[in-house]
């Protein structure tokens, strides 16, 4: 009865976090507002949540990546919702493709810091997969009064036309649509492209708009006459095509994904996807919401994995992290996940779930090796609280079980996905595939929590920094005054604590109900499958 109740208590606290999740995703979808999305619609055009449900194959998926990209950022400028673009992967005429789309109802589709990290993070995607990439363009530009922190740096506004650049040598596809303003540095996008589309009276396209060319050369031009859709299709040459609509610019685009080819693959291996016969729903009351309480991370893997079928690795061995093989919707994967239960080692005692210890990161170093032998991807399942520490760990060489981990995860050429569905913190993030070691996507549970360590440990040390600090300065502090700032340091790391966090900076790809994990994992081999894999070299390991 006790775990009934345990279970209940789970499951409705989870329920009320994915509700906060869709009541955010429904606002910030909403973009600038439905005064903006109505003055987009009296212009004659469609919003990029418009565009892009048509132009992607009826009742498929669209997999967006930085839904929450700019999240709470921005706000002395008003916001600025998903970064003012979206993006993501979608079929078009049964070909997974790339698409980015400039939300124009979001400051007239201008670029923020974050707008530009979210477009590289679209190409960054279709050269990692070799994916055929869309951009539909209706951006007023850079968005001026951040202009030092969007223009000149490596990887800043200018660093996508350099991507066009590569992605054309490797032979990607690239497809543009102007739809709208296409301004200053941004016109070389859609131009570096393949093809270039234009739709009349509302595209246009040109590095300097009529105001600034009167400024600069005393020349009085509108700027239909000066980089409208009739000027570039029958005078300059530099568009393609013109239409009179979206709807007819973006059925040509559609026509022309009907004729293109196939491309090479990876070879991964798949057979007919079957649904897990343990529920996935009952995810929701086996994952506990309070981060320190335990729980079997097996039983997690056996809701996600078809058939419930899980073939462990080593499964006596090394017991904090749990690896092994399975298939998920037909796809074979390699699963390392942290086990969050109190196990016993080899020698009978007791270790610490979710902590990485010296045997389970051999353990983890060599089924990743294996995995990249047999060419099969690899998923990461983080609830992990780091390595463990103290001298018993240090004499045991947990660094160099460590590094061996890290050497092996970094230097992997399969395709990794990474899951945050618990606490993701320290050197713990980097060895179970944090961002900073190119996971293909990377995705968060509402449950996550990502920073250097846990709340309370944070702001404890950082609270007796502090307070060392005030004595040597000869200052004194009451009980009631260490209290009362204990509580503003655990708040302001608590915030940075917040999946939502993370997410707002692209540190993941997004926030997802649980259920939707395995459609994205089979989405992002798919993907995957269409790049042909290095060979893999895991460079210098000590044993």
């Amino acid at each position: 009865m006790a775990i009934d109740l345990e279970f209940n208590r789970n499951e409705d606290q989870f329920k009320q976090l994915i509700g906060q999740l869709q009541h955010k995703s429904k606002k910030v979808k909403s973009g600038g507002g439905q005064k903006k999305i109505d003055e987009q619609h009296q212009k004659g055009k469609w919003t990029a949540r418009e565009r892009i449900e048509y132009l992607i194959d009826e009742q498929t998926d669209f997999l967006e990546v930085g839904l929450f990209a700019g999240e709470g950022m921005y706000t002395e400028y008003g916001g600025c919702p998903s970064g003012g673009v979206v993006i993501g992967l979608g079929y078009i005429k049964g070909k997974l493709t790339v698409i980015v789309a400039n939300d124009a109802t979001v400051k007239a589709g201008a670029w923020f810091p974050i707008t530009a990290k979210k477009n590289l993070r679209a190409q960054e995607i279709a050269m990692e997969n070799k994916l055929p990439i869309v951009y539909l363009v209706d951006s007023a530009g850079v968005f001026l009064p951040m202009q030092d922190e969007i223009f000149p740096d490596k990887e800043h506004f200018g660093r996508q036309f350099r991507n066009n650049a590569k992605m054309s040598a490797m032979g990607i596809i690239q497809i543009a649509a102007i739809m709208g303003s296409c301004v200053a540095g941004g016109a070389y996008l859609p131009i570096m492209s393949d093809e270039a589309m234009i739709v009349d009276k509302t595209g246009s396209i040109f590095l300097a708009g009529s105001y600034l060319v009167k400024a600069a050369i005393g020349e009085e031009v509108d700027n239909e006459k000066l980089g409208g859709a009739t000027t570039h299709c029958e005078i300059s040459g530099v568009t393609d095509n013109k239409f009179p609509d979206d709807k007819s610019c973006l059925d040509y685009i559609r026509s022309l994904f009907e004729k293109f080819g196939d491309s090479q693959t990876a070879g991964f291996s798949r057979t007919t996807p079957q649904m897990p016969k343990d529920k996935q729903e009952e995810i929701l009351g086996l994952l506990p919401v309070d981060r320190v309480k335990p729980y079997d991370t097996l039983k997690i893997i056996r809701r996600l994995v078809d058939g419930s079928d899980f073939q462990e690795y080593k499964a006596l061995y090394g017991k904090t992290i749990i690896c092994g093989t399975a298939r998920i919707n037909g796809w074979a994967v390699g699963i390392v996940a942290n086990q969050r239960s109190v196990v016993k080692n080899k020698k009978g005692e007791m270790q610490m779930g979710g902590v990485i210890y010296s045997d389970s990161a051999d353990k983890a170093a060599r089924f990743i090796m294996n995995c990249n032998q047999r060419k099969i991807p690899l998923v990461f399942l983080q609830d992990v609280s780091g390595f463990m520490v103290g001298s018993k760990a240090e004499h045991g060489g947990i660094i160099k079980d460590g590094a061996k981990m890290v050497n092996a995860m970094a230097n992997s050429t399969v395709p990794k996905f990474t899951f945050i569905i618990g606490n993701s913190y320290g050197a713990g993030n980097y060895a179970m595939c944090g961002k900073a070691y190119d996971p293909r996507l990377i995705f968060a549970w509402p449950t996550a929590q990502i920073a250097v360590m846990s709340g309370g440990s944070a702001a404890k040390t950082l609270l007796q920094i502090r307070v060392s600090s005030l004595k040597a300065q000869g200052k004194t502090i009451t009980k009631e005054e260490e209290e009362s700032l204990l509580k503003e340091i655990t708040d302001r790391y608590n915030e940075q604590l917040s999946p939502y966090y993370a997410a707002s900076r692209l540190w993941v790809d997004g926030i997802i109900d649980p259920l939707e994990t395995r459609k994205i994992i089979s989405m992002g081999i798919e993907a995957a499958n269409h790049s042909p894999l290095e060979k893999f070299n895991v460079g210098v390991i000590q044993t």
